[in-house]
């Protein structure tokens, strides 16, 4: 009797697991359970496409080494499905004189990961960015762009024409020994994998999983450049980091299809799924704020969390910090672009969880964080999660 695999979520990490699986297992019986009605909804339709090369993260992490593989395995992926890819390059960008350490520690890093970046003067950046104003910068070859959105219905195809079934507005509702309950029935499952990225914790508890940590919302709202002034972006410009954060900074980004996006910042959500400040959902919010993880990171950072509400309600400070960058831009040249939402793992003591956290117990695996860059590692992620399946 082939072996059940029941994968649950259809964002990027959950279709290229299951479609690794259909690569590796051709006898097996594959099902994906998505309770949206299309794959990719949340966060792998709301981020920005671009391939990370893997130069923040701490060398010998699973974020380091699976965004350095997956910065090649996506583009080759691309490249042979013939959905647009364009391996552009970056500049991180140190706009003034105390922040040169923390981007020659980026650059420490970079090496130490072993990607192609070059340390760049001020006049160098200038070859690549004309409008950018910098002191010294970071060029990293290998970070590109593309339409994760694309990718997703494409491993979506390619996991249905192996034969396996990919279910869409079906939500798993409860889990048991050997099978996942739903609102559309019950879907029996030797094995599950449990990919639900903003609900991923949720997931685990019903599978009988003390996940250890809570998913936190942190909205992403982006503007994007006016059609006349698309010019003074060239490709991706992104500011130096804060490292206590594992989030980016308000940056500009030339989309796939040429538009060039700028942000995103961070704010805490009230909904799991709230893309704007009026959503709100009462159990989210609960559980939020029950938790003690939130006050603890409340307690740490609330300068911070404040800075990014106030840029958050203010359209002429979102300008100001991404004038930083490229000193021309004004609140005249951006309009609003929608928004993400980053499903952030929060240990109780109110750490922000770095690397990914993906765990197996018995017969099931549970990605418990995967934000950025999961959709450049994705290919690579579900790899790893593939080793971790029992046999």
């Amino acid at each position: 009797m082939p072996t059940r695999y029941v994968v649950i979520g259809a964002g990027i990490v959950g279709l290229a697991t299951a479609h690794r699986i259909t690569q590796m297992r051709p006898d097996a019986e594959v099902t994906v359970l998505e309770k949206e009605s299309v794959v990719g909804t949340h966060q792998t339709g709301h981020n920005s496409g671009v391939i990370h090369a893997g130069v923040y993260y701490k060398p010998g992490s699973l974020k380091a080494k699976l965004s350095r593989a997956g910065s090649r395995s996506m583009v080759e992926f691309c490249a042979e499905y013939e959905i647009p890819v364009d391996v552009c390059g970056k500049l991180i960008v140190a706009t003034e004189a105390r922040e040169l350490d923390r981007l020659n520690a980026l650059y420490e890093r970079a090496m130490a990961n072993g990607l192609a970046v070059r340390l760049l003067g001020p006049e160098e950046t200038l070859e690549y960015e004309p409008h950018v104003a910098a002191v010294a910068a970071i060029h990293v070859a290998t970070t590109g762009i593309t339409d994760f959105g694309m990718v997703c219905r494409k491993l979506a195809e390619l996991i249905e024409n192996a034969g396996g079934v990919v279910r869409l507005g079906t939500k798993v509702t409860g889990i048991a020994k050997d099978r996942v309950i739903t609102n559309a029935g019950e879907v029996e499952a030797d094995v599950i994998v449990n990919c639900a990225g903003l609900h991923a914790d949720r997931i685990a508890r019903l599978a009988g999983v003390d996940p250890q940590v809570r998913i936190l919302p942190f909205r992403g709202e982006y503007y994007e450049l006016k059609p006349d002034r698309r010019e003074l972006v060239r490709g991706l410009i992104y500011p130096v980091p804060d490292p206590q954060f594992p989030f980016l900074g308000v940056h500009f980004t030339k989309m796939i299809d040429g538009n060039v996006h700028a942000g995103p910042n961070a704010v805490l959500a009230f909904r799991r799924e709230g893309y704007r400040w009026g959503q709100l959902n009462v159990r989210d919010l609960a559980e939020a704020a029950t938790y003690s993880g939130s006050w603890q990171l409340a307690r740490q950072h609330w300068r911070y969390g404040w800075e990014e509400v106030r840029r958050s309600l203010s359209a002429r400070r979102f300008a100001a910090s991404l004038a930083r960058l490229v000193p021309e831009v004004t609140r005249a040249d951006l309009m609003p672009s929608g928004a993400g939402v980053r499903a952030q793992a929060v240990t109780p003591h109110g750490a922000l969880v770095d690397d990914f956290l993906i765990v197996a117990k018995d017969r099931q695996v549970h990605v418990l964080n995967a934000p950025s860059p999961a959709a450049t590692s994705s290919l690579e992620i579900a790899k790893y999660i593939y080793a971790q399946l029992p046999d």
